[in-house]
């Protein structure tokens, strides 16, 4: 019989994002204490992978290495190291595409999400080379956040002219961000596969109560997904998640249900070699 073998499905959990509080949810996890508990129930649960955000003293969005170290610290201490933490560059109308590079150099995480809309300005292309050139020597995994088709379009472009580096790349396709309401649909991702590279690795994240139903169509179709509080605090009952672990445990029965096993953070070389 035939055996048709499927690339282990790579589940991070994007536990509390830049901009939610406990108003929001009273188990979104700020302080390193509870992203260090979270991240301990969603490895729990099916995660290879954290997307981390950390705050400052008002619990507002930060890119603090200090505060950054902390948070990491505390989920190495809990979770050990079978589990990639990944370090966000979001702006946030904050920062400015050199304080988001002397973040990561500074710091120096696992993994780090680029978004290329602000980490490769007009006009910053050179500064963007020399910095992502500096991250692939330092064996830090960049995952590239792309918000439509035209991104897409872009990093291939910047790839093609060498700032962004040559091989295989991690990409994350965000649903729904600028969509009426953040509401996003599955088929929302058809246009980001219709002008990927091929040989690229990449993965979902969907903002709204579609979360799982858009994370169900990228397990199907060979891709990896992000899931959690930062998009979405609803079950696919329509119920209020209990916390992200929830989320994590929904889209690993999916994967179950076809088949597909699941990643830990070892196999992220398997996945995305040129990068680690």
């Amino acid at each position: 019989m035939l055996k048709v073998e499927q690339d282990p499905l790579i589940i991070m959990v994007a536990p509390n994002g830049a901009r939610k509080t406990h108003q929001d949810h009273p188990a979104l996890p700020i302080s390193p204490a509870e992203l260090a508990d979270v991240a301990w129930s969603c490895q729990q649960a099916g995660a290879s992978a954290i997307h981390l955000h950390v705050r400052d003293s008002d619990n507002k969005h930060s890119l603090d290495v200090g505060r950054y170290r902390e948070a990491i610290a505390a989920i190495r201490e809990k979770c050990g190291e079978d589990l990639l933490i990944q370090a966000t560059t979001e702006a946030v109308g904050i920062y400015t595409a050199p304080e988001q590079m002397k973040m990561v150099l500074e710091l120096q995480p696992p993994s780090v999400s680029l978004a290329i809309r602000e980490i490769v300005p007009e006009g910053g292309e050179a500064a963007a080379a020399d910095f992502l050139k500096e991250v692939k020597s330092l064996g830090i995994l960049p995952q590239y956040i792309l918000y439509d088709s035209t991104d897409v379009e872009n990093f291939n472009r910047l790839r093609g002219q060498g700032i962004v580096p040559s091989g295989p790349a991690f990409l994350l396709f965000v649903l729904g961000r600028y969509a009426k309401d953040q509401v996003s649909r599955p088929a929302d991702l058809l246009p980001f596969l219709a002008v990927r590279e091929e040989t690229d690795p990449w993965a979902v994240c969907a903002f709204g109560p579609l979360e799982h139903a858009a994370a169900s169509t990228a397990i199907a179709m060979g891709g990896h997904v992000r899931v959690g509080f930062e998009n979405n605090l609803m079950l696919k009952s329509g119920k209020i998640a209990a916390g992200n672990a929830d989320l994590v445990q929904q889209v690993f029965q999916v994967s179950e249900a076809i088949g597909r096993p699941v990643a830990r953070a070892n196999d992220l070389k398997k996945i995305v070699p040129s990068n680690l």
